[in-house]
């Protein structure tokens, strides 16, 4: 099937355009990002774990055969072997741009112990061994990767290790026989250890990191509204000083997940190293959380009579409007009224540096409660208001708090005639101030939890605000089980 020629910049642009939002649409809307501070408190306890493991690694039993002038041949055997200590001493963990992270360890040490025999013909003789292995050095890449879940991966793509000295001490009878060869022997060590080293830390990531990776949470509930997306939208980025976990950061509504109709913005984050983490949350991540409780209904209310103080100045009912929309008071004598409003659209955050805020617009609807219990509508007001938000952080979440301004009230339409609104801007925004908005500084309160693997705790926190974005800084600790 052809294509007109008209039809084809039209074409051109829609793929054109998809390609682009497709390629916008991975932008994340929160960053995790480790700086080089933080590598190195990683490499440390990546390194005592490690450490703690060749401790527990089992050496095979190895043999041999010897020839020695004017005895001839005969075998021997080493057994027994365990490692009874292990120093993995200066440790350093980069960035290597493109493919994950590099951890070199050097001046490290070994010390094994075991026991030898020795067997020429009817001959038998034993004692013990002890091997001092000195001047380790190990280097292993690893790739770091996501799921299409949106679970980190890491692999590693290459492992060296080497020793530079082996130092065997035999004790028992005859133990000068071994020390007659012992070239060969520690030349067995050194090979044995060699490939024993690289073989425990490829099973330790498969069998421990990567596990350990798939704790970060993917989705978080929340409440019983909301849950939180903490997929990667990429593997995570290495640069040349630190490395940046891309998370979707987007918070979604639990009856029904659909399509967000905006884009996370990119964000460019500042040049800061004096905490081992950053979070670089946007403002994508508090908008999303905005449309989600607003479709929900949160932030709608309705005022009652009932709910009216009592020493207001005006009741809802049409008694009460007679002096100043007195065609209500004829057409409805009597009876109760309702004010409900909700949002024209959902309220959006704005990041400028230092400072938060948000320009709420709402639609307040005026009904008449007949009789018969049906809502009649007799006006609608529009109401406006400048709300000002601070953000904390409480241990691993991130909480908020609304600081209102004055509202502005205009009448946008009206069934019962042009009237003064400056009593109902009274009566609404005494409802606000203490009713809609302790509603929503309480769930801020709850704030919602920063993606964080098993174990780890924040402190030392520094909160900074961008423009489009909210820079947390912290500290790590790792709390050992």
């Amino acid at each position: 099937m052809g294509v007109s020629a008209g039809a084809l910049p039209s074409l051109l642009l829609g793929i054109l355009l998809t390609s682009i939002l497709g390629s916008l649409g991975a932008n994340p809307g929160l960053v995790a990002r480790i700086t080089d501070k933080g590598l190195e408190y990683v490499a440390r306890e990546g390194v005592a774990t490690l450490q703690s493991k060749l401790r527990e690694v089992t050496l095979p039993d190895f043999t041999g055969d010897f020839k020695i002038k004017y005895m001839g041949h005969g075998q021997y055997e080493f057994h027994s072997l365990d490692i009874h200590s292990c120093e993995l001493l200066g440790s350093t963990l980069t960035p290597l741009p493109g493919q994950g992270l590099y951890l070199a360890i050097s001046d490290s040490s070994i010390r094994v112990k075991g026991k030898w025999k020795v067997r020429k013909r009817i001959l038998k003789l034993d004692g013990s061994f002890d091997v001092k292995v000195k001047g380790i050095t190990i280097s292993v890449s690893l790739l770091l990767g996501n799921e299409p879940s949106g679970r980190p991966t890491v692999a590693v793509s290459s492992c060296n290790s080497h020793i530079d000295d082996v130092e065997t001490h035999m004790s028992g009878d005859l133990s000068w026989l071994l020390n007659l060869f012992h070239n060969q022997i520690e030349s067995r060590f050194q090979r044995a250890l060699e490939s024993k080293i690289c073989e425990e830390i490829q099973d330790s990531v498969i069998s421990d990191l990567q596990p350990y990776l798939q704790t970060l949470p993917v989705t978080t509930e929340i409440d019983s509204l909301a849950g939180i997306d903490y997929g990667l939208v990429e593997a995570p980025r290495a640069t040349a000083q630190m490395l940046d976990v891309m998370i979707k950061g987007e918070i979604f509504s639990l009856d029904h997940r659909s399509p967000v109709g905006f884009l996370a913005p990119v964000m460019r984050l500042p040049e800061e190293h004096s905490r081992m983490v950053y979070f670089a949350i946007s403002d994508y991540v508090f908008n999303t959380a905005s449309l989600v409780y607003n479709e929900a209904g949160f932030l709608n209310f309705s005022i009652t009579d009932d709910l009216v103080p009592p020493t207001s100045n005006i009741r809802l009912t049409t008694a009460s409007f007679r002096y100043f929309v007195p065609r209500l008071a004829r057409r409805y004598p009597n009876m109760n009224l309702e004010l409900r409003g909700a949002m024209v659209s959902a309220p959006f955050l704005n990041f400028s540096p230092g400072n938060l805020s948000s320009t709420p617009q709402m639609e307040v609807e005026a009904f008449v409660l007949l009789p018969n219990s049906v809502r009649e509508p007799v006006f609608r007001l529009g109401v406006a208001t400048n709300v000002s938000a601070m953000l904390t952080f409480n241990t691993s979440k991130i909480t908020g708090f609304l600081k209102p301004g004055k509202i502005q009230v205009e009448l946008k339409e009206s069934k019962v005639g042009v009237f003064n609104v400056e009593l109902l801007e009274a009566l609404l925004n005494y409802h606000l101030l203490n009713t809609l908005y302790p509603k929503v500084n309480e769930k801020l309160a709850e704030g919602f939890p920063l993606p964080l693997l098993n174990y780890i705790q924040l402190y030392d926190p520094v909160l900074q605000i961008h423009k489009d974005l909210l820079l947390l800084g912290t500290n790590i600790r790792y709390v050992r089980v």
